[in-house]
């Protein structure tokens, strides 16, 4: 039986606040004051106004409960019906217009409770409006219910005065078994969520990101829903316990239920029509349309859900978009694409600059007794058409899946790799270094896109785009001791009693020969079968990995030399030497810092120094401002790794490692061109085509590619500046 209240008619739109909940000496109207920031002068009607008001069919339970501004016009409400402190702002004789919709300034046939309204509002058709705080120059237009209650949340994981913990809300991302919940909050970040979610054993740790959090909200029961300046909503079915920033537009959706909607005049967000949203952030500059369906998440700012998407207990990263597809208890860094209605992301971790191609499942199938298992994916990642993957799975960065049903877990650490499954023959074939052999056009291309599609205003995070970084110079220096190993394994080399040094000597010797370009392995460590793996161009993977962390270097240098155009370079050697714990690096949310730092940063959170969301987000912002010269310093170590340079012969080698990052660079943009020249020289590509110029003309002229002349314009920068580096020094 549905528990029908019935209560006198006289108390509709008062006791808003729970006898219980109203604090000693104060009114239910207490945090509605403090709310109402609008400036605007309140009185209350004059005799005059009132008998227009009754004359225009508008009726009250007391209009002395009616305020308005000094500039109030009665003429300008009509076949309303008020119950409670209605407080209304000026109302002047002009219409708004927004998107060809053009209407009269006014309230007019709808039943409004205990709400505040700034100047020149356009309400019409508005079934059922209770307890918010509307803005100035507000549309609101043919909307069934549009209210608060006075335990609302809007969307944050925390818990009112006089409620059960039961009721609160958490994201479980990254594991179906809610092993790795959060909380969400309003200006959550990509880092807090995966900090939070990755150290479950720390419970000194998590206790304090919940510390952290409710300590961001009041937990007194009272506040109002609020409605932005210039906010436009329209033809919307239920609106219930929403926050909802200025200059936002919300057009024919169902259910908006228990959100926090943000929204600024340069960064405005959007909501769509169909939509279904429930217990959930929407950060600035969103778009939200067609038939999504979101329960459990936040969105990170400028992301965007589309076209029937449902993404359920999961993180959705800045300039990312989800759109026709499932994606559940996911964490997804910035700049992840997925458009396409057959695929499906479960269980993972994400870490940025991803494409799911169409048919993707990735994670769907469990290995355990339970859904548990989970997925990481390092930067880059690119599963293939109809491609299948089990629980548990890791990959490293840049790792691209040829269509595929793989049959068993997979740990891929070799990065910038081809990862096929060959049926026929029954085994993994693995490709290191795929990318820079056969689609340099594309990864150098994306990273420059990511970084032109990156519209945050306030970038707190500072979000690598490169390929070329901390995280996969590392995963290169691990690749080429693991190929190593495995070209010794491979050979017989291996002998009883051998360090692990003598092991990766032969297989580094081997690496030097070009046969040696293919490895096929009766076991590896690759996949979690006992079938075979194959490596496929192994030797040029080795050579070109050595090569990229020469370049990355010299490249890196340079940029800062330019930067700190006081310093020598002898100095910043000496620095770069005395720099100490960097060689370690996370990825915290798309942002890379040095293990070291992450430590001490969590250290701090533990012992109460850092004690806030907002501290640790200052932490983020040190750490950009830090990072070109620990990037830098990174580089050196890694340089000094895989060649014989150090500072003491420097001066003889320096010219050498130059000259060779100029030819990496090089080849680099000489590949771009080639990758992209394949899509011209292909027969079936041209078959459609009557000539030559009709296939300009439709998919543009090759030679005029303005990324590839761009490509060619910073190769001459480059040697430009190196050159010119190199002589200053010498």
């Amino acid at each position: 039986m549905n528990a029908i209240i019935k209560r006198p008619l006289k108390s509709l739109g008062y006791g808003f606040i729970p006898e219980a909940q109203l604090p000693e000496g104060k009114d239910e109207y207490h945090l509605r004051n403090l709310q109402n920031r609008s400036g605007i002068q309140y009185r209350n009607l004059t005799a005059s106004e009132i008998e227009k008001l009754v004359r225009n069919n508008n009726t009250s339970d007391d209009w002395n409960k009616i305020c308005v501004s000094d500039d109030f016009n009665p003429e300008l409400v009509k076949n309303c019906t008020f119950f409670g402190l209605v407080r209304i702002g000026k109302l002047e004789p002009v219409y708004l217009e927004y998107n060809n919709v053009a209407l009269p300034v006014g309230l007019y046939n709808s039943t409004i409770i205990s709400s505040d309204f700034g100047d020149n509002v356009v309400v019409n058709n508005v079934k059922y409006l209770s307890h918010y705080i509307i803005g100035n120059e507000v549309m609101i237009v043919n909307v069934d219910e549009l209210h608060a209650t006075s335990y609302a949340k809007f969307g944050n994981g925390i818990v009112k005065e006089g409620e059960q913990e039961g009721i609160r809300v958490w994201l479980e991302v990254r594991n179906e078994n809610a092993g790795r919940k959060i909380m969400p909050f309003t200006g959550m970040l990509p880092g807090d969520a995966y900090l939070w979610s990755q150290f479950r054993e720390d419970k000194e740790l998590l206790q304090r990101f919940q510390e952290f959090t409710e300590k961001r909200f009041d937990k007194k029961q009272g506040y109002y829903g609020k409605i932005g300046d210039r906010t436009v909503i329209k033809n919307t079915s239920i609106i219930k316990d929403v926050w909802i920033g200025s200059d936002a537009y919300i057009k024919g959706a169902n259910k908006l239920k228990n959100l926090t909607i943000d929204s600024v005049p340069h960064a405005k967000t959007q909501i769509g029509e169909g939509c279904e949203i429930v217990n959930g952030i929407i950060s600035v500059g969103c778009r939200v349309f067609y038939g999504v369906k979101a329960v459990r998440f936040v969105m990170a700012s400028h992301s965007q859900l589309k076209y029937g998407a449902r993404l359920i207990n999961s993180y959705l990263g800045n300039n990312a978009t989800i759109s026709c597809c499932e994606v559940l208890n996911s964490l997804i860094y910035p700049a992840h694409e997925q458009h396409h209605n057959n695929s499906f992301l479960c269980a993972a971790l994400v870490m940025g600059q991803s494409n799911m191609a169409a048919g993707a499942t990735i994670g769907s199938n469990h290995n355990s007794r339970a859904a548990d298992g989970e997925l990481i994916a390092g930067r880059g990642f690119w599963p293939g058409l109809c491609v299948s993957l089990k629980h548990n799975s890791k990959f490293a960065s840049f790792t691209i899946l040829a269509k595929g049903d793989y049959p068993a877990e997979l740990n891929i650490t070799l990065p910038f790799s081809l990862v096929s499954n060959d049926t026929a023959n029954n085994r993994l074939v693995i490709m290191p270094g795929y990318w820079f052999q056969y689609n340099m056009y594309a990864l150098a291309r994306n990273s420059a896109k990511y970084v032109d599609r990156d519209r945050r205003k306030d970038k707190v995070q500072h979000i690598e785009y490169d390929f070329l970084a901390p995280d996969t110079i590392n995963e290169m220096l691990e690749a080429l001791n693991t190929m190593q190993r495995l070209a010794a394994q491979a050979k017989g080399a291996i002998r009883e009693g051998m360090t692990d040094d003598d092991v990766l000597a032969i297989g580094a010797a081997l690496l030097e020969q070009p046969e040696f370009n293919k490895i096929l392995l009766s076991t590896a460590p690759f996949e979690n079968s006992k079938r075979p793996v194959e490596l496929l161009k192994a030797h040029t993977a080795s050579r070109m990995f050595r090569e990229l962390i020469g370049y990355h270097f010299v490249n890196q240098l340079c940029s800062y030399m330019q930067q700190k155009q006081g310093k020598t370079l002898e100095t910043v050697l000496t620095e770069l030497e005395q720099e100490q714990g960097i060689a370690a690096w996370q990825n915290i949310g798309g942002q890379l810092v040095p293990t070291a730092h992450m430590q001490q940063m969590l250290a701090d959170i533990r012992s109460g120094k850092t004690s806030s969301w907002e501290e640790l987000h200052g932490f983020y912002s040190q750490q950009g401002e830090q990072y070109a010269w620990l990037k830098l310093a990174h580089a050196w170590q890694a340089l000094k790794q895989t060649s014989k340079i150090s500072l003491d012969n420097f001066t003889t080698l320096f010219a050498q490692v130059v000259n060779e990052a100029i030819a990496t660079r090089t080849w680099m943009t000489e590949k771009i061109y080639q990758s992209r020249a394949k899509d011209y020289q292909n027969a079936f590509k041209q078959m459609v085509y009557d000539n030559e110029q009709q296939m300009e003309e439709v998919v543009g002229s090759l030679e005029d590619n303005a990324f590839i002349q761009q490509q060619r314009e910073e190769l001459e920068a480059f040697t430009a500046r190196v050159t010119d580096m190199v002589s200053r020094f010498l």
